[in-house]
């Protein structure tokens, strides 16, 4: 495991799952324990829900505003908001006016393709099992 310094400007490319645009903050080659991403929504979006098999999530609000739906109950989010989502957690994610912006950490990680399940879908990702 290595030391990871990335300047602002140097964070790496925007992915899109859905609504979410992601940026992996730790690249798959240094993932070590766990994994961390730079996520933004749009206004006016909803997210699908999902959970992680394996994976605790942590969420921390940057900016914006928006509402997390945890095993079907409403959250509202805004700047400074924190959230700790045990493996197994139903999560989606929506906006109203503004966008939102969110650090998301995964313990062990998790990519798009890896220990990422949608209810409406079966076994999504998850190829790592």
């Amino acid at each position: 495991m290595e030391i990871i310094y990335r300047p602002p400007d140097e964070n790496g490319q925007w992915m899109e799952l859905g609504p979410y645009k992601l940026r992996a903050l730790i690249d798959r080659q240094q993932e070590g324990a766990l994994t961390c991403y730079l996520v933004r929504l749009a206004p006016h979006s909803r997210t699908r829900t999902s959970y992680h098999g394996k994976a605790e999530e942590i969420y921390y609000v940057l900016s914006g505003r928006g509402t997390a739906i945890l095993n079907g109950e409403a959250y509202p989010l805004t700047p400074g908001t924190f959230l700790r989502l045990p493996p197994r957690t139903l999560h989606a994610f929506c906006t109203g006016e503004e966008p939102l912006e969110l650090l998301d950490i995964h313990s062990p990680g998790s990519w798009p393709d890896r220990d990422l399940f949608f209810v409406d879908e079966e076994n999504t990702s998850d190829k790592s099992t």
